[in-house]
């Protein structure tokens, strides 16, 4: 037999006996059947069973860890050119990559030995489930995805492929019959609407080709096969649990809808309450199944992406690992954002051609139908968010706590119980969670707005058509804009940071909106009467970018390890867990000062541009915010590809660990995950300055549909009323409840997975010397039925309070006879929630975030499973449902807090009687001073 060495990640050498002929492979690394252990902390030498070497009776003094003291392997790693990695040994020469590619290439020569003693955990076995179809077997199973069979292999990816295609044609249909559709319903102001759909339609093509350039990377690799499979089947059976989970809720509120709206008031005589109540129980289930889709799409491009990486990895090719990273990522975020403007499209037709055609609805008022399709998203977002944050960090702190901390194996290793579940966790959580989160947030922000400057169009009595498709025009440039950086993502050399390749792009995404959006505003937002207005909105857009780019750098400088904030907790960390935990909750207090200023300068900056414009006031100063909105999410399709070239990079370095690569693999891998942590929270922290500057412009609509229902201006708020005090003091314990019960419900799950993990290590001895197989498939079972199951209490907090409020609210008002209380406390409520989930969720985020790179610095540092290493990984798992579960759940809960009041805020308003309105009935139709004069009739 050939023998080889390969060299942990920094911890421990280990020598594998290859047990195959070599007639490819030199380095003797791929499927070694293990034969000898050496660990600088053990004293395992048997011949028979290697792959131990834990010995937890050895303290810290006698253990000897890092690069420096590791044995030279008998391969070739280092650097690739110039790139010097962090430990990485030197003496790479570019001629190896070349030569490794090719025997890379000849692994299908390679003649199994018939004889095995041991079958490494990688390689899957009974634990893991018999094989079975993709998808279709218990949550686990391997799946027949064809591991050492080219045929096989091919169909697989043929019939993923034939997915896709069908998917993107069915959308691409629905977007053609909007084009014609737009025009027939529409008139010559169908051309709005034409123009988006065929941005969507390029929108498409550009993911489909995306989709095709992927599939032409090798995914043939039969060990990391097994293992993308099992992430793939674990990721996708959850989500088809949860799923059908979320379809008989929504079912449920759908229903609710219905019957809560058959007791609401009509506001127009042309559609009666059951019409009404119809309306807003579809525009919600179309709502929620985008979303869904949404979130779906992510997991499935990332499943497929993450072997491709590590495949590329292997063979050293830094360009196509780094593409496959961030244009996976880039996929889903452009079919994210195109569904989202194609639903509410398609949702907006339908309701003109109806309502409007056929019955006789003035057309500005059809965006006020549209809020059941953002309740919908939020809905959805709230529980793929929360639930996928609940599985991934539970999964990811129990494999750490019994992984690193107690066994003092590496990450992602073979031997630890958790690692497979905390691979399906990056899923579900990252990709999953954040693609519904954006959604959201942009399906909100867009119906927001175009409720806002419609009724601004009409004040000031100008044509509205042109003020109510801005948002849907701006945000299809937005397609065009990120298309633009998408393909411009390319890597100078080797030894270029891969975030350097993202930020040029990036800055070119920056411009290209800054001088699109003037264009659109002059274009679009220029009216004789008011020849100043245009570019009062175009400065408002460069407001929003601004924002959007000092949020990330603000993030940046709090998140990464090469600024003060993250070498602080560092340097705690050597003191030991507790001034670990002190210097990072420091951190993130501290990170919430900067953005908050940032958002109040944009918002006051934005307010004022808007009211110098000479519309109307306020509502000219309200739209400005909204612009300012609409310029910062002006790139959200770019920022959410960076986001989600984080998870994949992930996967791909467990793959990688679990298949038993050479460490300069590895070294690939983790330089592409540390950047994924930089953009990951980066997009955190541009994901909630958007929700922050979408919940005023939602704040403002829901101000707006009141005014409408009443028939006169509602436009303040008496904070000084105590029923509003109390309404807003609620509203901020519930954001902080939340958060608890959250972080609470990964630490119970948590729980279940350390006794797991130890269960399983006491039970078998072998799984620590590479004698037996651990059980994957029991770790995932118990996370996704816990996941399941924690976020039904947080859910119904976030979905129950603002009900609960306005309706408690309202009857006190009838007791009191003040028929607007219940309206004032639910915008108290909104108010004073908005702002604390603002200011926490920053917290969260970049507490998390910072603990996070705290650990890495420490890692690159050649520190592994040193005494300030446990104290880093402590904090790390503190931070987990810091930044990856409370922290974007608050996202996602600022805005179905104000969606929610959104839908159901006129049920909120009390009897009027005659004295609030010129004809005796509760919405005051014909009302002189209704912002709509005698539209509200008819309205």
């Amino acid at each position: 037999m050939n023998s080889g060495e390969l060299r942990g990640r920094g911890t421990q050498r280990q020598t594998f006996q290859t047990g195959y002929t070599p007639t490819g492979d030199v380095y003797g690394n791929q499927q070694a059947q293990i034969g000898e252990f050496n660990d600088n902390n053990g004293d395992y030498n048997n011949p028979n069973a290697g792959g131990g070497g834990f010995n937890p009776n050895i303290g810290a003094d006698q253990s000897s860890y890092g690069g420096n003291q590791a044995v030279q392997p008998s391969f070739p790693t280092a650097s690739f050119g110039q790139a010097q990695f962090p430990n990485a040994d030197p003496g790479f020469q570019p001629q190896y990559q070349q030569q490794y590619q090719q025997q890379q290439q000849q692994q299908a020569t390679f003649q199994p030995i018939p004889q095995q003693t041991f079958q490494p955990a990688y390689m899957g076995g009974p634990a893991m489930g018999e094989p079975g179809m993709a998808g279709g077997g218990e949550l686990g199973g391997a799946g027949n995805f064809g591991y050492n069979d080219a045929s096989a292999i091919n169909r697989d990816n043929m019939k993923s492929k034939q997915v896709f295609t069908q998917l993107i044609t069915v959308c691409s249909i629905i977007a053609v019959v909007c084009f014609f559709l737009s025009f027939i319903s529409l008139g010559w102001g169908g051309g709005y609407v034409a123009f988006v759909m065929l941005v969507v339609l390029a929108s498409f093509a550009l993911t489909k080709w995306l989709t095709d350039w992927m599939f032409t990377k090798d995914d043939s690799h039969t060990e990391m096969r097994k293992i993308s499979g099992h992430i793939r089947d674990g990721a996708e059976g959850y989500l088809t649990t949860q799923y059908t989970y979320i379809v008989y809720v929504a079912l449920v509120v759908a229903g609710v809808l219905f019957v809560i709206y058959l007791f609401r008031e009509s506001p127009t005589a042309t559609l009666n309450k059951p019409t009404i109540a119809l309306l807003t129980s579809i525009s919600f289930l179309i709502g929620a199944g985008c979303s869904a889709l949404a979130g779906y799409l992510g997991v499935w491009v990332s499943v497929r992406c993450n072997i491709r990486v590590a495949i590329a990895a292997s063979r050293f090719n830094y360009q196509d690992s780094l593409l496959l990273c961030f244009r996976g990522g880039a996929i889903a975020a452009s079919l994210s954002a195109s569904l989202c403007i194609l639903g509410i499209t398609v949702l907006y037709l339908l309701t003109y051609i109806i309502f409007v055609n056929m019955a006789g609805l003035p057309p500005a008022q059809v965006p006020m139908l549209l809020a059941g399709y953002g309740f919908g998203a939020s809905f959805v977002a709230l529980f793929m968010q929360l639930g996928g944050g609940i599985y991934t960090k539970a999964a990811d702190v129990g494999a750490d706590m019994c992984g690193k901390i107690e066994a003092g194996i590496p990450e992602d290793d073979p031997r630890n119980p958790a690692v497979i579940a905390d691979l399906v966790g990056d899923n579900v959580g990252d990709c999953a969670g954040s693609m519904a989160d954006v959604f959201e947030s942009i399906a909100a922000e867009m119906i927001g707005t175009m409720i806002l400057g419609s009724t601004l169009a009409h004040d000031a009595g100008i044509p509205y058509e042109p003020w109510l498709f801005f948002p849907l025009l701006i945000h299809a440039f937005d397609l065009v804009v990120s298309g633009a950086g998408i393909v411009t993502v390319k890597s100078k050399s080797d030894s270029e940071d891969p975030l350097a390749s993202m930020k040029r792009s990036y800055g070119l995404c920056m411009v290209l909106a800054i001088v699109g959006f003037f264009i659109f505003c002059r274009v679009l937002l220029y009216e004789d009467k008011y020849p100043n207005a245009w570019w009062h909105y175009g400065l408002c857009g460069i407001v929003g970018n601004a924002c959007s780019y000092c949020l990330v750098i603000t993030t940046q400088y709090y998140t990464d390890y090469t600024h003060g904030p993250v070498k602080g907790i560092a340097k705690a960390s050597l003191t030991g867990h507790g001034t670990n935990v002190i210097a990072g909750v420091s951190v993130g207090l501290e990170s919430t000062g900067l953005p908050v200023v940032i958002i109040s300068a944009a918002l006051l900056t934005s307010y004022a541009l808007g009211n110098t414009s000479g519309l109307p006031q306020p509502q000219a100063g309200i739209f400005g915010t909204a612009l300012a909105t609409m310029g910062m999410l002006c790139t959200a399709v770019f920022v959410l590809s960076m986001n989600n070239f984080g998870p994949i990079a992930d996967n791909a370095g467990g793959i990688v660990e679990m298949s038993g690569q050479p460490e300069a693999v590895r070294v690939i891998t983790d330089r592409l995950d540390a950047v994924g942590n930089v953009t990951k929270a980066a997009a955190k922290g541009y994901a909630v300055g958007g929700s922050a500057l979408a919940c005023f412009v939602l704040f403002q609509a829901f101000l707006d549909e009141i005014t409408l229902f009443i028939g006169r201006t509602y436009d303040v708020i008496n904070v000084a009323k105590v029923e509003v005090v109390v309404a807003g003091l609620i509203g901020i314990m519930m954001i902080l409840l939340f958060a608890g019960w959250s972080m609470a419900a990964v630490g119970r799950t948590a729980e279940d997975v350390v006794w797991e993990v130890r269960r399983q290590f006491q039970n078998k001895p072998g799984i620590m010397q590479g004698t037996e197989l651990p059980d994957y498939n029991q770790c995932v079972t118990i996370v996704t039925k816990a996941a399941l199951k924690e976020m039904r209490k947080p859910a119904l907090l976030a979905l129950g309070v603002p009900v609960f409020v306005g309706f408690f609210f309202r009857f006190v008002g009838s007791l009191v006879d003040q028929p607007m209380l219940g309206v004032e406390a639910v915008a108290g409520f909104m108010l004073f929630g908005s702002l604390t989930g603002l200011v926490m969720a920053i917290f969260l985020d970049n507490a998390g975030g910072a603990w996070d790179n705290a650990k890495k610095l420490i890692e690159s540092q050649g520190q592994k499973n040193s005494e300030a290493h446990k104290a880093a990984v402590t904090g790390d798992t503190v931070g987990d449902p810091f930044k990856d579960t409370a922290g974007p759940s608050l996202h996602v809960i600022i805005t179905t807090m104000s969606t929610t009041i959104l839908v159901l805020g006129p049920m909120f308003i009390g009897s009027l009687g005659v004295s609030g309105n010129s004809q005796n009935t509760p919405y005051g139709q014909n009302n002189p001073y209704s912002p709509y004069g005698n539209m509200a009739s008819q309205f």
